[in-house]
C-alpha cells in the first residue's frame, strides 16, 4: 500500500519524458501554434526572436532533459538557402539572414548541429529549415522586413516549428547574388512557391510536397551557385548539368544555370540552346518574365553589350519557341516606381510595343498571336523605385499565355 502513491508519481513522470521525447524527436503528431512576434525590431533582435521562438516550440522536454539531450543526442539540421519571398532570389540581405540564425543556433541552442546544404546530409539531418525574408506592402526603399522561418521533420515531412517577426531595414543590402543578378528571367517556378509555402506553414501541417520532392536536385542547385557566385563557371556548368540528370532536376534554377555559366564560357551556341530550353519551360507554366533592361525614359535598350549583349538570342529563341508551340502571347511591359502613373503606363505599353514588333520580325507568325499592354509599375515585385540592380526585376517585360 505504501508503493501506490510513488509508482503512480513515476508512472506519470515517465509519461511525462516519453511524450517529451515524442515530440523532440519528431513524432509530427503533435504541435503547438506558431511564433509571432508583431512589434517592429532592429535586424538583428528580430532574427534572435524568431529564431529563439521556433526552436522554444520544440523543447518540450522539463530543461534537465533538456540539457542531456544537447550533450549526447544532438539533431542534425540542415537550412535551404533562405530567399526573398516576393522576387524568389537569394540576396545579401538573404544571406545575411540565414548567417545570423546559423550563428544564433550555434551560440543559444546547441542541442542542434547544423550539417552543410548537400545531397549526402539529406540522409543524415532529421530537420530541415527554410526561412524568406520580404519587404512589407507599399513603395520606397526603408519599408519594414517580414521574416518567416519554418522548421520541417524530414522523416514526417511535417512543420513541427514556425515563426515570424518584423525587422526594421537597417541599411540592409538587397541586391541579388551573381547568380540572380545575371538571370535573363524571374526564377520563381512552382519549386521556388513551395519552399515559400513552406517557410509560413503552421506547425504541425505537411510541407510543401513538390518543394521535398525536388530537394536532392535543390542541393545541387546551390552548389552550381555557389560555383557560380565564385566565378567557377566551369564547375557551375558541370553542377547545373548534374542537377538537370537528376530525378525531378529540370527546374527553372538549373536550365537558367546552364545558359548562365554557357555564356559566360563563350560558349555560344550552347548558351542559346540552353535559353531555348528556359523559354519552353516558362511557356508550359503559362508564364515567363524576362529582364529586358532599357534607357531610362526610353524604348531603346541599354547600350552596354555585357547587359543588352545576348538580347538578340532571348529574342530569336522566345520567338521560335512561342511559334513551335503554336502559343498566343499578351506581351506585359513593366517599369519600376519613379515617375507619376500615366507617364509610366505609356512607357510600359511603349516598350512592350517594341518587343512585339522585334518578334514578329522573327516569326511573322506571332502577329496575330500577340498583344501588348503595360501595367506601369502596378505589379511592381520589389517595389523600392532605386532604379539598380536590386529592383531591375520591377523593369522586366512578362509573356503570358493567353487562349487562341
Amino acid at each position: 500500500m505504501t508503493h501506490g502513491p510513488w509508482r503512480a508519481r513515476w508512472l506519470l513522470q515517465w509519461l511525462a519524458v516519453a511524450t517529451g521525447l515524442m515530440m523532440l524527436g519528431g513524432a509530427g503528431c503533435q504541435s503547438t501554434g506558431p511564433t509571432v512576434v508583431s512589434s517592429e525590431l532592429p535586424f538583428d533582435q528580430a532574427v534572435a526572436e524568431a529564431t529563439d521562438g521556433l526552436v522554444a516550440q520544440t523543447q518540450k522536454l522539463p530543461a534537465f532533459l533538456a540539457k542531456v539531450e544537447a550533450k549526447v543526442n544532438k539533431k542534425a539540421l540542415i537550412i535551404d538557402p533562405m530567399i526573398d519571398a516576393a522576387s524568389g532570389q537569394q540576396t545579401r540581405a538573404t544571406h545575411q539572414l540565414e548567417q545570423k540564425v546559423s550563428e544564433r543556433f550555434n551560440a543559444q541552442h546547441p542541442q542542434f548541429e547544423l550539417l552543410p546544404f548537400q545531397s549526402a546530409n539529406l540522409t543524415r539531418a532529421q530537420y530541415l529549415l527554410v526561412g524568406t525574408l520580404t519587404r512589407g506592402a507599399g513603395s520606397g526603399a526603408r519599408r519594414p522586413f517580414q521574416i518567416n522561418l519554418a522548421l520541417i521533420d524530414l522523416a514526417t515531412r511535417t512543420v513541427v516549428a514556425q515563426a515570424s517577426a518584423q525587422a526594421r531595414d537597417d541599411g540592409l543590402d538587397t541586391s541579388p547574388t551573381a547568380v540572380y543578378q545575371d538571370s535573363p528571367v524571374l526564377v520563381k517556378d512552382q519549386v521556388v512557391d513551395g519552399y515559400i509555402r513552406t517557410a509560413q506553414t503552421a506547425p504541425g501541417q505537411p510541407a510543401d510536397a513538390y518543394y521535398l520532392e525536388r530537394l536532392s536536385a535543390s542541393t545541387l542547385i546551390n552548389d552550381g551557385n555557389n560555383a557560380y557566385n565564385a566565378s567557377q563557371y566551369q564547375d557551375a556548368l558541370g553542377l547545373y548539368r548534374k542537377a538537370m540528370s537528376a530525378p525531378a532536376g529540370e527546374q527553372l534554377r538549373a536550365l537558367t544555370g546552364v545558359y548562365l555559366a554557357s555564356w559566360k564560357l563563350g560558349h555560344t551556341a550552347e548558351a542559346e540552346q540552353a535559353f531555348g530550353r528556359v523559354v519552353a519551360f516558362g511557356l508550359q507554366q503559362r508564364n515567363l518574365g524576362v529582364k529586358f533592361l532599357f534607357n531610362p525614359g526610353s524604348t531603346e535598350f541599354w547600350p552596354d553589350p555585357k547587359v543588352s549583349g545576348p538580347y538578340p538570342i532571348w529574342l530569336r529563341q522566345i520567338a521560335r519557341q512561342a511559334a513551335v508551340a503554336k502559343v498566343c502571347m499578351n506581351i506585359v511591359g513593366h517599369t519600376s516606381h519613379t515617375g507619376s502613373e500615366q507617364t509610366n503606363d505609356r512607357l510600359s505599353l511603349a516598350r512592350a510595343t517594341v518587343i512585339k514588333q522585334k518578334l514578329e520580325a522573327e516569326a511573322a507568325e506571332l502577329t496575330t498571336r500577340t498583344k501588348p499592354s503595360g501595367m506601369g509599375w502596378r505589379e511592381n515585385i520589389i517595389g523600392t523605385g532605386t532604379d539598380d540592380v536590386s529592383d531591375a526585376l520591377d523593369r522586366r517585360v512578362e509573356f503570358k499565355i493567353l487562349g487562341c
